[in-house]
């Protein structure tokens, strides 16, 4: 049986991010599909949810391009992050390359004050 390549890529990265959970650190994990992105921020330890944001929701523009809706989602995200104190986090990108709208999407949070 044959395994893709982004399921590689994404075991791989996951196997490297494990030392992080015992840190205590946030997570971010990103998914993409070819119109949207959405992101959040995941606490480990209890297994849940802190923070996400999407391009789907009402407040994000529709007519937006993909680049720009990934600039917006980290915005959104760090400024959420922000209120609930969360600076220092690990990114998980996935099965996704860093390349593209998930290295835009890293360099907004970096831009707005996120730390990984």
């Amino acid at each position: 049986m044959s395994v893709s390549k982004t399921i590689k890529r994404k075991i791989r990265n996951r196997k490297r991010l494990k030392k992080f959970n015992k840190i205590g650190k946030f997570r971010i994990s990103v998914f993409k599909t070819s119109k949207n992105i959405s992101a959040q921020i995941i606490d480990d330890k209890s297994m849940k949810t802190v923070v996400s944001a999407s391009s789907i929701e009402k407040d994000v523009a529709k007519n937006k391009k993909k680049m720009e809706l990934s600039n917006i989602i980290g915005e959104m995200l760090a400024k959420r992050a922000k209120d609930l104190k969360i600076d220092k986090v690990y990114f998980d990108r996935g099965g996704y390359k860093y390349h593209g709208r998930i290295k835009a999407f890293a360099d907004s949070l970096r831009k707005n004050g996120m730390k990984f």
